[in-house]
């Protein structure tokens, strides 16, 4: 791996994580999006980056945090996480060999999705969905994390519909999170997909981001939220849709 590559890396990684702590949102799909549109890695790798990046970040944020969420929701959600993250992942293998241009597009579609549930707020239910679309969130979620390691868009816009407090739904998704990430990164090691590269870019990316959190934190921008979702939201589009024009250019 040359040092281009890792420099880039990193300064994806850093702007993607000052994203993440000033909007609550984006730090994988804009690893993703971008490292793909500038051909910094291929896409198998970042999304192994990104689901250990995850893995480390749902560590320091879960401990403590499980209390009063609604187990029963979350094993229906798990439940179609687990299989379609399997098949996220050998959908990923087939692809990177045989339809590169498909799953850029595929990718570039996802990360504009995320960037319109920025600003589209879901309206609020009166009453807990069903397990079954629980269930159904979990097989898409599963799917996107499976391929690029972004399993966040489905699951956030069922969890945001929900009559629950705002910290139940993070704690929520965070778990959810986890679990993706770990049985992606476990059939991924099991494959024996994770090499050096993987493990280097990875070593190197989560102190950065937990710097860049750190400042975001400490010093945040002097924009009101809703601002910064609208930042999040071009940045977001602009990458997506970057990716859609070149693939089909």
């Amino acid at each position: 791996m040359s040092l281009e590559v890792l420099l880039s890396f990193i300064a994806i990684a850093a702007i993607a994580g000052y994203f993440q702590t000033v909007t609550g949102f984006g730090l994988g799909m804009i690893v993703m999006g971008a490292t793909s549109g500038l051909d910094v890695a291929p896409v198998a790798s970042v999304a192994a980056v990104v689901s250990l990046m995850m893995l480390a970040n749902s560590a320091v944020a879960l401990p403590g945090k499980l209390k009063h969420l609604d187990m029963a929701v979350i094993g229906a959600t798990v439940l179609g996480i687990v299989p379609a993250t399997v098949i996220g992942v050998l959908l990923l293998d087939v692809m990177s060999g045989s339809a590169e241009s498909v799953l850029r597009i595929a990718l570039g579609l996802l990360v504009c999705y995320g960037g319109l549930s920025l600003v589209l707020r879901p309206r609020q239910r009166e009453t807990l969905s069903s397990r079954g679309s629980f269930f159904a969130s979990g097989v898409l979620s599963g799917l996107c994390g499976g391929l690029f390691g972004i399993a966040g868009p489905p699951v956030i816009y069922q969890c945001y519909r929900q009559p629950l407090p705002p910290v139940a739904i993070r704690n929520m998704l965070i778990l959810m999170f986890a679990c993706t990430s770990g049985m992606r990164t476990l059939f991924v090691a099991a494959q024996g997909g994770l090499n050096l590269e993987i493990f280097v870019l990875t070593a190197w990316a989560i102190p950065v981001v937990a710097l860049v959190t750190y400042i975001g934190r400490r010093w945040p921008p002097r924009l009101s939220p809703l601002a910064m979702r609208r930042i999040a939201f071009v940045t977001l589009m602009v990458i997506g849709g970057g990716l859609i024009a070149s693939e089909l250019m």
